[in-house]
């Protein structure tokens, strides 16, 4: 299984927000440090800020924050959030899916993916690596800011 580049995206966005848990970051701000769309990242934010897990402040210095701890924010629930589909494989459409037993494994397997990332929480990943926070810092630095949109 591999995720996708929105749900790729959507974690890298919480963690950023995370490690910048002080003030407020800006998308131009996120797409630099990580070396990605501009554009892709409104779309992740927009949508993690209607699902309650960011929050913006409108204005010249707004920016987003998470929008609630990152010690209330459960990984498997925000996979959930921005994976759309987790078949393994296509086993209603296949010939064999009356007698093959592969579904069945296959849901318990996805059961025992989802118990380890809904037992983990944002926070739980920060502090996983002790230098975590000082790298996402770091990205700020190693790239120059991407400029914005025109306003």
């Amino acid at each position: 299984m591999q995720l996708t580049r929105y749900s790729d995206y959507a974690l890298r966005v919480m963690l950023y927000l995370a490690a910048r848990d002080d003030r407020l970051c800006s998308i131009a701000e996120i797409a630099a440090a990580y070396g990605i769309s501009h554009n892709h990242l409104m779309k992740v934010l927009h949508d993690l800020g209607r699902a309650g897990y960011v929050a913006s402040v409108r204005g010249r210095s707004g920016g987003f924050r998470l929008a609630r701890p990152a010690a209330q924010i459960r990984i498997g629930a925000l996979l959930r959030h921005t994976e759309e589909d987790f078949d393994l494989a296509d086993c209603p459409s296949c010939v064999l899916s009356g007698g093959c037993g592969l579904a069945s494994v296959l849901d318990e397997a996805m059961a025992a993916f989802f118990a380890v990332l809904d037992s983990c929480t944002l926070a739980d990943l920060m502090a996983r690596r002790s230098g975590f926070r000082h790298l996402i810092l770091s990205l700020e630095r190693a790239r120059p800011l991407a400029p914005g949109p025109a306003p």
